[in-house]
């Protein structure tokens, strides 16, 4: 392809509102267009990477036996009545009425649509394992969008299903499909770790995430490096305090004054003690009933836990008018004490020995506090946050932390949609039972950006080869010169001869514009055809991730250019079992 001839408008200047590397080089090098917020208009450049990535998804899903499909984006209401999500999903779920009135949504997800279609035809045990998946848009109304395609509200991607007669054929396609999604990042030439992870809004009893490694990461995950432990900082387990240590004599207790301190660390220094002496409480709501979260001052509640340790499906703060209602007090002084809540305790308050909580009092603290003398919990269980230096929940190692960006996700979800939505098959003995399901999602678009997230530098995109647009640039210094201009254009005959994807800027432009587009634009060989160069019988063969360009004698320069692209086609990344 000519670039005179392709649709590429790059911008000297970054869009103000781009607040990722990934989403300043995408607008800067025409791969993509902001329409409205979280919107976005892909372009050729940035189509051809999207269909890339999409093809090697499509190959390995196929590799694991499963067959494509194509649902609507737009699903009736009465299917997500029928699994409850329409009430509980929340506003992210976009709803609209058509001409009679009856209530739509366009899918930010699909496991009621493939429920519904799968109940309809699957009868018996016999037709177990299926395994259907497929590609298409999908919109979530995010709160605040962000992160340009990472985090936008329309987005593509690749959603898997599979439906089973028991728990052990499941495993057999989790684990099947685990396989593909690391032949897939492997393929794509992105370094990767897969980690445990919560299942979300999603539901069921085991998930992973897949996470390229990036410093520009929004999620952070906890990872051991000796055992290989790895999970996102919302499912990471914590270690409880062990059994049998001693503790301090339990003093009587006392209510001190503490005029405008609520805080946990301001608390703590009022009172000359520290921080993990202190009881903190968190008020919350789940599923419309009160609950408050009791974690000890220098740890942070881990919402998602609770709600498992729950079983609930909403969580949110409470509301001031809640917290009165709740502890019968001002915000900010309330202790684990007659609560008209569930009192939900983390593993480490049983361990605390006097400590310091609320008075339910405005401005008063309470100290040596004691569980069971003073109060008692309803449930104690890991709800707090794992921060880095605590000990591995599988070895005696101390965890790190490290950012990554999801761009998958597999779960076991059971029978959770299935029983909801009575989706049915005869056993050997004849008896109905519900389908076991597993979910499969990887975020095609996300990906993209991911990888320029991963290999960037000061100048622009330093795309992996599978994952760039073009394999080769071709760039005539001048285009006026007719030696120049007939060399390069044979070269880039020759490549495109051979079946390589070769990028010719034939513009009229100075040579220094063409080679700062070129680093912008990240593809991986550049071949420079110059007067200069040509006066010594040679072109410039130069690596984006190179410093330095190699001279070939003209002659050669096809050959070695195919070697290039042979070598770097042929060392993918791979998984990263330890992280340095």
């Amino acid at each position: 392809m000519k670039f005179s001839q392709f649709f590429i408008r790059t911008l000297k200047e970054t869009p103000a509102d781009a607040d990722t590397v990934s989403s300043k080089l995408m607008l800067r090098s025409g791969m993509i267009r902001k329409v409205a917020s979280g919107i976005y208009e892909w372009l050729p450049l940035g189509l051809k990477s999207l269909k890339k990535v999409e093809t090697v998804i499509r190959e390995e899903m196929n590799r694991a036996g499963g067959l494509e499909v194509w649902l609507p984006h737009v699903q009736p209401k009465e299917l997500w009545e029928e699994t409850g999500r329409w009430k509980y999903y929340g506003k992210e779920l976009l709803r609209f009425k058509d001409r009679k009135d009856a209530e739509f949504c366009f899918a930010p997800t699909a496991e009621e649509i493939i429920t519904d279609l799968v109940r309809g035809d699957v009868r018996s045990y016999r037709e177990l394992p299926i395994l259907l998946y497929q590609f298409g848009t999908k919109f979530r109304d995010e709160i605040r969008p962000r992160f340009g395609v990472m985090r936008a509200r329309e987005f593509y991607m690749k959603d898997a299903y599979s439906f089973h007669a028991t728990a052990e054929d499941l495993e057999k396609t989790y684990q099947k499909v685990f396989e593909a999604y690391t032949r897939i990042f492997e393929r794509l030439g992105l370094k990767f770790k897969p980690v445990e992870a919560d299942t979300g809004t999603i539901g069921g009893s085991f998930s992973h995430e897949f996470m390229v490694l990036a410093e520009t990461g929004e999620e952070e995950i906890a990872v051991c490096e000796s055992c290989g432990y790895a999970a996102n900082i919302e499912r990471a387990e914590t270690v409880p305090p062990r059994a049998g240590e001693k503790k301090e004599k339990l003093k009587t207790l006392e209510e001190v004054a503490t005029p405008d301190r609520h805080r946990a660390d301001d608390v703590a220094s009022y009172l000359g003690t520290t921080a993990d002496k202190i009881i903190k409480t968190v008020f919350l709501i789940a599923d419309e009933k009160p609950v408050v979260a009791l974690v000890r001052g220098d740890t942070e509640l881990n919402e998602a836990k609770l709600r498992r340790l729950l079983g609930v499906q909403m969580l949110r703060g409470a509301e001031e008018s809640e917290y009165r209602m709740i502890a019968d007090c001002d915000v900010g002084f309330a202790g684990p004490m007659n609560l008209k809540a569930t009192v939900v305790a983390d593993t480490l308050i049983p361990d605390i020995a006097n400590g310091v909580s609320g008075a339910n009092k405005k401005d008063f603290h309470l100290k040596n506090v004691n569980i069971k003398r003073d109060f008692n919990p309803d449930v104690i269980g890991d709800i707090r946050k794992i921060r880095p230096g605590d000990q591995c929940p599988r070895c005696p190692s101390k965890i790190k932390f490290f950012h990554g960006i999801e761009v998958g996700h597999v779960f076991k979800l059971g029978t959770k949609y299935s029983e909801a939505m009575k989706a049915t098959f005869l056993d050997e003995q004849g008896i109905a039972r519900p389908l076991i399901m597993g979910c499969y999602g990887i975020g095609v678009s996300r990906i993209v950006a991911a990888a320029i997230e991963q290999n960037n530098d000061e100048f622009g995109i330093r795309w992996p080869l599978p994952v760039s647009p073009f394999e080769i640039l071709v760039t005539p210094t001048n285009t006026s010169d007719s030696k120049t201009a007939s060399t390069a254009l044979k070269i880039y005959d020759d490549l495109n001869s051979a079946g390589w994807e070769v990028l010719l800027d034939d513009r009229d432009e100075r040579a220094g514009v063409k080679f700062k587009d070129a680093d912008l634009l990240g593809i991986p060989i550049r071949v420079t055809v110059g007067e200069k160069s040509l006066a010594k019988n040679v072109v410039e063969i130069k690596e984006r991730n190179k410093a330095k360009p190699e001279e070939i004698p003209v002659e050669k320069a096809v050959a070695a250019i195919e070697e290039k692209v042979k070598s770097l086609s042929s060392s993918p990344s791979a998984p990263l079992s330890s992280i340095k």
